[in-house]
């Protein structure tokens, strides 16, 4: 068997009865809409429900599988501690997803356990669900900082185990929508709330999850939106699947959005390997990169599958030859930002020797991320920038975000921010960050300097 089914649900503890109180009748046509995905569950009657939850056990790096035979929980923290669950563990199929996660050499687990206890993003759906269906054990995920690529790759790999251990499973993608909407809402408005929730409904209504790899994010963090990650994994797990999709409900009445999709799985669909796209993409691009960030690829290739460092190849230009300037390496992964290190003026004999030994250093050891590994390079975006000299500016008036980098020096102390940076809007916020960088405090006199770049992309 496998994965007979999917649901994209919200978690709002307030449509509890016993926490809403009489509040939920507020987002009556998202209960209706909920207990039509009970009730659909427990026709399928599967014997595993994989649970997907923004709120279990979440680490930057590493998706966590919860352990053990089973957990408990209850609303305690909602003032409604007499709403209480006893769940069963699906350890068969657990310990399934772990040992292709290690094969894989994934990340991902059942180690570091934070808490044992079920948490809300798990227990709203399973109060829907259990009214209609006491049946079937579960299995508990938690998300991670991770890239949506690695989200996409993991459910790929729940999906497998879910066929090597013959179940018949339904997955449960838990997670709201944005949570700034309204001004009157618990996190105010933004403008990329209302389009966060009209654009993730439309995807999923179409069932279109190749879309959802494209959501960037600095706009996911804008929206404040808690389900994406939950969602992208669901839609790797129907991965080369046919899906009907139907779009049950979305609401916005309380400043966060509320959306219900069911997903069923119609037969093999070769046009529906996403990643796979993704990935062809990706060579498409790199098909259309210069000599600076071709020699900073091959780099890191070179460095990280074959543990060799290269020479300068035949093919680069004599200009990078002949040019002696500070540069740095950038590298991103899924949109994230994976590695950069770079030199404000040159320390190489070349640009390309340059690019070479900086390539190296944000590949295996800017120290805000672990080495990659081998099996993240298809997956990666290089960009490098060629700075010109700094120059120094009497105020932040002098500086354009778009335009120009930024160097503050307080005595030894020095922090840089390259220009046009994704989520970095303002002069303020690129001062501030390049600040941070430095460990400089606004207590703290210091100068400004200014230099612009050429990005390679």
């Amino acid at each position: 068997m496998s994965i007979v089914a999917a649901f994209m649900v919200p978690h709002p503890p307030m449509i509890v009865p016993e926490v809403g109180r009489g509040s939920e009748e507020r987002i009556r046509e998202t209960i209706d809409a909920y207990e039509s995905v009970a009730e659909r569950i427990a026709e399928l009657e599967p014997e595993t429900i994989i649970i997907t939850s923004p709120h279990a056990t979440m680490y930057s790096n590493y998706f966590h599988i919860s352990p053990g035979r089973g957990a408990k929980g209850d609303f305690g923290d909602f003032r409604a501690k007499g709403v209480t669950f006893d769940e069963t563990y699906d350890e068969e199929l657990v310990r399934a997803i772990d040992e292709i996660a290690m094969v894989e050499k994934f990340p991902a687990g059942i180690e570091g356990e934070k808490k044992k206890s079920l948490d809300h993003g798990t227990m709203v759906p399973l109060w829907f669900i259990r009214r209609k269906y006491k049946k079937g054990r579960i299995v508990r995920i938690g998300l991670s900082g991770l890239p949506l690529t690695d989200h996409y790759r993991f459910g790929m790999m729940i999906r497998r185990a879910v066929e090597d251990t013959g179940r018949r499973a339904v997955f449960v993608a838990s997670g709201d929508l944005s949570h700034k909407l309204q001004d009157y809402g618990p996190y105010g408005f933004a403008p990329e709330g209302p389009v966060y929730d009209e654009r993730i409904m439309d995807v999923a209504g179409r069932a279109a999850f190749g879309e959802m790899l494209d959501f960037t994010e600095d706009f996911c963090d804008k929206a404040a939106e808690c389900g994406h990650r939950s969602f992208v994994i669901m839609a790797g797990a129907l991965d080369g699947t046919g899906v009907k999709a139907e779009r049950l409900s979305h609401q916005d009445v309380t400043g966060v959005g509320y959306g219900i999709c069911a997903f069923y799985p119609t037969g093999e669909d070769t046009g529906r390997h996403f990643l796979d796209k993704y990935l062809a993409k990706l060579e498409e691009a790199r098909g259309k990169s210069d000599e600076y960030v071709r020699l900073a690829r091959l780099t890191i290739e070179s460095f990280i599958g074959e543990h060799k460092r290269i020479k300068v190849p035949d093919w680069v230009p004599q200009e990078m030859n002949d040019t002696r300037a500070g540069a740095f390496v950038s590298i991103h992964k899924g949109g994230q930002l994976r590695g950069c290190i770079g030199t404000i003026a040159p320390t190489a004999s070349s640009l390309a020797l340059e690019i070479i030994n900086n390539a190296i250093s944000a590949s295996t050891r800017d120290p805000r991320f672990d080495p990659i590994e081998p099996g993240e390079l298809p997956f990666l975006e290089i960009n490098v920038d060629v700075l010109g000299e700094p120059e120094d500016i009497a105020s932040m008036e002098e500086l354009d975000v778009k335009r120009y980098g930024v160097i503050v020096t307080s005595g030894y102390k020095r922090g840089l921010l390259l220009p046009d940076l994704d989520g970095v809007d303002t002069v303020e916020q690129q001062v501030e960050i390049a600040m941070r960088k430095g460990r400089i405090s606004e207590d703290e006199d210091y100068s400004l300097q200014r230099f612009e770049v050429i990005r390679h992309t």
